[in-house]
């Protein structure tokens, strides 16, 4: 893989921890669950966080950081905003509103991992994976609850 496409499959994966950190701060928002809304923003620190390794591997290879933010993130901002105001901030909207976003984040890792890059871009990328699959798969099990719960929802 070349210099330009390991920059860009960065700031590929830094626009979905972007978005994930948003989503995740709007998702806090919308939640009507303290212990909810504390799991969300304790999320969007970690997407901070992914954004913030992803940055510095972009310097390491010379790149420069696109600033631009995706428009399918924007988009799903406000999905989120409808869907809750539709059913009232209900938390079973909101978990699968956010299922549905890591989802496509587990995506776009899987589909970073298909490139050719280095071994150690590589190690950081899979890194970043297990934790996007542990938010997806807590995230998952939170919307289960809701379902069966219908007075925590």
């Amino acid at each position: 893989m070349t210099h330009k496409k390991s920059i860009d499959v960065l700031n590929d994966l830094i626009e979905t921890s972007r978005d994930g950190a948003e989503g995740f701060r709007k998702c806090a928002e919308d939640a009507n669950d303290p212990q909810l809304e504390s799991y969300f923003l304790d999320r969007a620190e970690s997407c901070e966080q992914a954004v913030q390794t992803l940055t510095e591997e972009i310097r390491k290879y010379g790149g420069k950081l696109d600033t631009s933010g995706t428009f399918r993130g924007a988009l799903h901002r406000l999905w989120i905003d409808v869907r809750t105001a539709l059913t009232d901030k209900d938390n079973l909207a909101v978990l699968e509103e956010c299922e549905r976003a890591e989802d496509v984040a587990v995506k776009t890792y899987q589909d970073a991992l298909k490139e050719e890059m280095p071994e150690s871009l590589r190690s950081l990328i899979t890194r970043q994976l297990d934790g996007v699959k542990r938010n997806h798969d807590r995230i998952r099990e939170l919307r289960v609850e809701a379902e069966n719960n219908p007075m925590k929802a």
